[in-house]
């Protein structure tokens, strides 16, 4: 995808600047013919010969390289370029950028740059969060630019924290994901807008207890970074989950019960072209949840608990001992309600977790709820469902049922993915 693009990659004075070489490489690998511009602090980390010989280039780095009369023009730079890269890019530079400081050959080309530009900060967490800092990127980001958020972990400081410059690859193929085509058959989700649920709902019992389920979120994270890959815009619902996101084109909404996820899915999906409602949704929740933790002991809770109100769950003496009895009601069908609101051209797509008379209970659920296909799973294949890092599908529409081997969440996604794009081209 990135084959015959002209990417401009500034280098400023960060640690990460050794990263450079393993952008390049992999810019290089893509077919992309790469442009240093490095700033006079990024070639005390990194020499320009090593530069020079992995991107077949001279590097430029002063507006003036000899006394002759030339000079580098930033404003051919501009519009030479397909794309802009700044990793890393430091607090320093972030504020020269944002404000207009054109004290350097970086910053004049960026102010010169008509191509999309993408930018890796790299610094220490305090200055990492530090509000000037942030206040920086917003208006960055205002300006149109893409901010390839840095990851948390080691720090050349000796702390750990916010600020490690995402990895090359990561930001390669963030790079890629947004130049693709529509036209490019690897991007075929360009410009759709995606929605996702994914992981469990909790719901309270009281400020300690919940119900909930075992899904890990897998499945549904896997699909949404399947998505982001292909270019659409992810919208990704989450519940209370480990799992973390290494797409940058993926908003993630946390939420933690069924009615959160309930209106999130709702307002996205208004404005969405599809959505894959992968959450393992809780039907049920308490009808009250106690303000104060149901003890025991207690057979009988205090009314004072809530309000004067008598809480439930409410513990009940039978045969001398003590009984939870939770008063359940309905949480909202969020796929049912979707299927209400869904337009002729979006497209709705369900899963079914099922233990027994999983087809026919699959149908039933495709038909009831207006869905387009849904992905049926089976807890009687070991070694899938929740937790785990494999799945084993059949996808069933109104055309009929496709089964798929064992294999890993990644690659399910892949053809879960592939139905979608089938159906929104359909």
């Amino acid at each position: 995808m990135l084959k015959g693009k002209k990417i401009v990659l500034g280098i400023t004075g960060s640690i990460a600047a050794y990263k450079s070489c393993l952008i390049i490489r992999e810019l290089v690998k893509r077919g992309a013919e790469v442009q240093v511009v490095i700033t006079p602090a990024g070639k005390e980390f990194i020499t320009p010969i090593t530069l020079s010989a992995l991107t077949q280039k001279p590097v430029i780095s002063e507006f003036f390289a000899q006394r002759d009369g030339t000079w580098h023009s930033h404003v051919k730079l501009g519009l030479w370029a397909d794309a802009m890269l700044i990793a890393p890019c430091t607090a320093s530079t972030l504020g020269k950028m944002a404000n207009g400081i054109a004290d350097n050959m970086l910053v004049t080309t960026y102010l010169s740059m008509k191509a999309p530009v993408f930018i890796a900060p790299a610094m220490d967490l305090d200055m990492y969060q530090h509000p000037t800092t942030q206040q920086n990127m917003e208006r960055l980001r205002s300006f149109g630019n893409h901010i390839i958020e840095p990851q948390s972990g080691f720090l050349a400081s000796g702390l750990e924290g916010k600020g490690r410059m995402e990895e090359p690859d990561r930001i390669v193929e963030y790079l890629e994901n947004a130049l693709c085509k529509k036209e490019d058959g690897r991007c075929n989700l360009a410009g759709k807008k995606i929605m996702i649920t994914a992981g469990p709902t909790y719901e309270k019992i009281d400020p300690v207890r919940f119900i909930g389920n075992y899904s890990s979120g897998k499945m549904g994270f896997a699909l949404a970074e399947e998505c982001a890959r292909r270019g659409a815009e992810v919208t990704l619902i989450a519940g209370p989950v480990n799992v973390q996101c290494t797409m940058n084109n993926v908003q993630r909404v946390d939420v933690e019960s069924c009615e959160e996820m309930y209106q999130a899915a709702k307002e996205a999906f208004a404005d969405s072209d599809a959505a894959i409602l992968c959450a393992a949704v809780a039907d049920f929740r308490p009808a009250e949840v106690a303000q104060q933790k149901i003890k025991r002991e207690k057979s009988t809770p205090d009314p004072s608990q809530k309000g004067g109100e008598k809480p439930t769950p409410n513990p009940s003496q039978k045969g001398g001992e003590d009984v939870m009895t939770l008063s359940l009601v309905p949480n909202p069908d969020i796929a049912a309600s979707l299927g209400q609101m869904k337009k002729e051209e979006q497209l709705l797509v369900g899963f079914a977790l099922e233990t027994n008379d999983e087809e026919q209970n699959a149908q039933h659920k495709l038909e009831k709820k207006n869905l387009d296909f849904i992905v049926l799973n089976s807890l009687r294949n070991e070694g899938t469902c929740f937790q785990s890092d494999e799945n084993q599908i059949s996808i069933i529409s109104h055309e009929g049922r496709k089964d798929f081997p064992k294999k890993p969440k990644t690659e399910v996604a892949r053809d879960i993915i592939d139905e979608v794009v089938a159906k929104l081209k359909g």
